[in-house]
Formats: C-alpha cells, sequence, structure tokens
C-alpha cells in the first residue's frame, strides 16, 4: 500500500516538473494532457454537432448537398480553431508568445511544406468558391470521376470503376477542370470513322444518322450530324456528331455507336481501312 501511495506522489510531482516556458507561463505535462483533453473535447462536440446538422437541422432547408457539405465543414473548422484557442487559454498561455514561435516555425515550414501549403490554400478556395461541388462529375488531367467529399488538402473522387482516388486541392487550381455538372448538362460526342477510298460517301452518311437516331441515349434535339471531315491518307474520314443529356452516359453510348458502326457497316460492305505501310529492303553488294 505504502508503495502503491509513494508511486501515486512520484506521478503527480512529475507531472508538476516544468519542461519549458512559454513567455511567461510554465509548460508541464500537466498543461500538456489539459491541451489534448480540451481539444479532443471539442473534437467530439464538432461530430455530434455535424450529426446534428447533417439528420435534423439541414435537411429542413431542402438545401443542396454540396452546400451541406460546405456548411459541415466549416462548422467543423471553426469549433476547431475556437477549441484550440480556448485551450490555449484556459492553461494561461499568452498568445504573443505563440506568435512569435508560430512566427518561427512558420519560415522554416513555408520551405519544407510548400505543396501542403498550397493544397491548404486551394482547398479554402475551393470551399467558398466552390467550382466543383460533391456528386459533380468532373475531369482534372486524366482524372475523370464523381467527387465524392472536399477536404482542406485534398479532394476525394470515385471513378466509374468504383476506385477511390485522392487529388491534391492544387490541381484543381493551376489545372484546366472540366465540370460536366456544371449549367447545362447534355454534351455532344464526336465518333471519328474512317472508309475506304471509292466507298459510297451518301451511303455512310445515311448508315451513321440511322444509326444515332436509333440510339435509345442519343437526343432528338439538336440533330445528330455527319462530317465529312477530310481525305487522310488512307481513308475517307467522317466524324459522327450526337448528343445526350447526362455526360455519365458518354462512354456507354460511345461504345453503342461504334457496335452498331461496326454491324452496319459489315452488312453494307463498307469498308473501314487500316494503316498500310510499305517495307523496304535494301542490299549491301558490297
Amino acid at each position: 500500500m505504502i508503495g502503491f501511495k509513494k508511486f501515486i506522489f512520484d506521478l503527480r510531482e512529475l507531472f508538476k516538473i516544468e519542461l519549458f516556458k512559454l513567455g511567461d507561463t510554465p509548460i508541464t505535462l500537466t498543461t500538456i494532457v489539459e491541451l489534448i483533453l480540451v481539444i479532443a473535447i471539442f473534437f467530439i462536440i464538432s461530430k455530434f454537432l455535424r450529426r446534428f446538422f447533417q439528420k435534423k437541422l439541414l435537411p429542413r432547408f431542402n438545401l443542396a448537398d454540396s452546400v451541406q457539405f460546405i456548411i459541415l465543414r466549416l462548422t467543423h473548422y471553426a469549433l476547431i480553431i475556437f477549441g484550440v484557442l480556448f485551450a490555449i487559454n484556459m492553461v494561461g498561455i499568452q498568445l504573443t508568445s505563440l506568435a512569435v514561435i508560430f512566427g518561427l516555425v512558420g519560415v522554416g515550414l513555408a520551405f519544407g511544406l510548400q505543396n501542403v501549403t498550397s493544397n491548404f490554400v486551394s482547398g479554402v478556395i475551393l470551399l467558398f468558391e466552390r467550382p466543383i461541388n460533391v456528386g459533380d462529375y468532373i475531369q482534372v488531367g486524366e482524372t475523370i470521376g464523381i467527387v465524392k467529399a472536399i477536404n482542406i488538402r485534398s479532394t476525394k473522387i470515385i471513378t466509374f470503376d468504383n476506385i477511390t482516388l485522392i487529388v491534391p486541392n492544387s490541381k484543381f487550381i493551376e489545372g484546366i477542370v472540366t465540370n460536366w455538372s456544371v449549367g447545362d448538362p447534355k454534351v455532344r460526342i464526336r465518333i471519328p470513322i474512317g472508309v475506304a477510298y471509292g466507298s459510297n460517301t451518301k451511303l455512310v452518311t445515311d448508315l451513321l444518322l440511322k444509326i444515332a437516331e436509333s440510339s435509345p441515349k442519343v437526343l432528338p434535339d439538336p440533330k445528330p450530324n455527319v462530317i465529312f471531315k477530310d481525305f487522310g491518307d488512307s481513308s475517307l474520314n467522317f466524324d459522327l456528331l450526337v448528343w445526350i443529356s447526362d455526360p455519365k452516359e458518354r462512354f456507354a453510348t460511345i461504345s453503342y455507336l461504334n457496335y452498331m458502326i461496326d454491324e452496319a457497316f459489315r452488312e453494307n460492305k463498307v469498308t473501314i481501312p487500316f494503316p498500310q505501310r510499305d517495307i523496304h529492303i535494301y542490299h549491301n553488294d558490297q
């Protein structure tokens, strides 16, 4: 029993040992534990408050999912910042002392964490300017998919292969982003087709238009169109232009039309040529 009491006494004394000072405030293990506990409490409060907003409050206002997402994110960040400031003030640390330390640390981090800082600032811009929203169908670089979440450092995108990609927010600010969900959702699809020289161009045009008009995904207005584009090296080149109402159906529609074009051309003896290359063999008689 005496040994246990001594252990408790030593433990208390350990937590009272001054580790360092911030200004005039001594920092002990007790100070650090109190800081962590208070910030953790605000994390828990944020979690329950966001759940209440999401389940009970926000649905009453019929807000878009993207607007609800921004409100929940900003609520979380505001509570955490307030929690950190409250914890610092509670343990008696002067903010002026922290300002000097953060200034010195910030200079070092500015060089070592340039990408993190860039992504953080980009995340703030995305949340306020809202060029993309949760649920949007977008393309950034070679990545195509649905926006699942916009975080302060990165954005989560779900591809059509059900793969989750984490894209740094700076990609959305620095690069070109195609957002098919903004404005009028209908998009035009361009399908290039080459046929052999000597083919009946009117027959090719009629077949392509018939296929497009029979497709369930192709819109009747604007009407499908066929363009005789140019005379290629080994083919007469056409473009089939069609409109669809849902950009998410783009790849499925292209695949369907390609299958139908291949079948119709086979039935009507329209040849799709392939590039021919001549191989020259040189003999060295020496």
